[in-house]
């Protein structure tokens, strides 16, 4: 097991505001508390998040006109925690180190959670748009989550090919956006979101646009840059042109099969249910992540098909081919099975990377110690 971990943070809001602002916040953290600890507290803020809109906000349509929205203090909260996800995802590596307890577990752990964490903070901040008249569409949020799915493993593709993970300079970027954005929603009301800001563009639009534009025109590029830089200094871990590629694979074919089962819905899945639907395709998408992360760290070759796509295929065939009727339950009933199946990869690697590294998860202790 390789456990050097390289990474490259050059975002300037990243080094000279939120590093200070880590390194701070960090000296208040006991020196027993495990890493791992504070990055799953973290991410469960963010769970936390989408289950409160969830609750509040389950369709996606509490901004529009005519329908109950979404009280105040919720957004509030939402833009605390957030910004207490975002905090305890920058500090954790700085107490793993402040405490001399860096291990490839604690890398799983970070970016694993990060995986599985972008639907969730997409699906959250889209009940602040809606998806009234003036809203942004489930549809067009669907391609939104793609995006940032695609932008997250960009990162994971450049380190599988040069060792080295530069991190995106979206992410810090689009954190302190989305929190300012919910405590801003508190204070003037989801409607302001519906006004032109200039001409006939809406605030939602420059939303969007942001999101795109940081991923094909900052983040694409510099992934690009980085990997050939590698190629042109020879120290790209593969040779080939497809192992190179390989980490891209199943990804795409998660995409091509829940956009098959978008596109050719018998009851337009993505209309009726798409805070499920959103759910499914990030944790599919968390899970293929994380094995590529587990190839990262052991310096081996990444699958070229997740043994997750295979049953997928036979639920998209039931659901378009109206063989199983009841295509809301299907989908429930996958979005379960999806869930549990990637609770446990993630329960059964950390088990045994801490048996492998005699550590606890969530525990500075020692497994032998009293």
């Amino acid at each position: 097991m390789n456990t050097r971990y390289s990474a490259v943070d050059s975002n300037p809001l990243s080094i000279y505001v939120m590093h200070p602002f880590w390194n701070f916040v960090v000296k208040f953290l006991p020196t027993w508390l495990a890493p791992n600890l504070i990055t799953f507290t973290g991410f469960m803020f963010l769970v936390l998040n989408f289950l409160m809109l969830a609750f509040y906000d389950f369709d996606f349509n509490a901004s529009s006109a005519g329908h109950q929205h979404v009280p105040s203090w919720v957004w509030v909260a939402a833009g605390i925690f957030n910004f207490l996800a975002y905090t305890l995802d920058g500090v954790d590596g700085k107490q793993a180190r402040r405490t001399n307890s860096s291990t490839p577990l604690g890398e799983l752990f970070d970016h694993g959670l990060d995986s599985w964490a972008c639907v969730f903070f997409v699906a959250t901040v889209y009940s602040i748009f809606g998806r009234g008249e003036s809203g942004v569409g489930v549809v067009t949020l669907y391609y939104i989550l793609w995006v940032v799915l695609f932008s997250f493993i960009l990162s994971h593709w450049e380190k599988y090919n040069t060792g080295i993970l530069f991190l995106p300079w979206g992410y810090d970027i689009s954190q302190v956006t989305i929190s300012l954005v919910y405590l801003v929603t508190a204070a003037v009301g989801v409607e302001t979101w519906y006004q032109p800001v200039i001409f006939h563009l809406l605030y939602r639009d420059l939303f969007t646009f942001m999101i795109i534009a940081c991923s094909f025109t900052v983040t694409l590029p510099m992934s690009l840059y980085n990997v050939l830089k590698g190629y042109r200094n020879n120290t790209l871990k593969h040779s080939s042109l497809y192992e190179g590629l390989l980490p891209f694979l199943s990804p795409f074919l998660l995409f091509v099969l829940s956009t098959i089962w978008v596109i050719y819905s018998p009851s337009n899945i993505l209309e009726l249910q798409p805070r499920i639907f959103y759910l499914m395709v990030g944790t599919a998408f968390a899970n293929v992540t994380c094995k590529l992360i587990v190839c990262q760290m052991s310096n081996t070759r990444c699958q070229p098909l997740s043994i997750l796509l295979l049953p997928m295929t036979a639920v998209v065939v039931l659901a378009i081919t109206r063989v199983f009727t009841n295509e809301t339950l299907l989908l429930y009933l996958w979005t379960a099975a999806v869930v549990l199946a990637h609770i446990h990869y993630g329960v059964s690697v950390v088990k045994q990377l801490s048996n492998h590294f005699s550590i606890f998860a969530f525990s500075l202790k020692k497994p032998n110690s009293d």
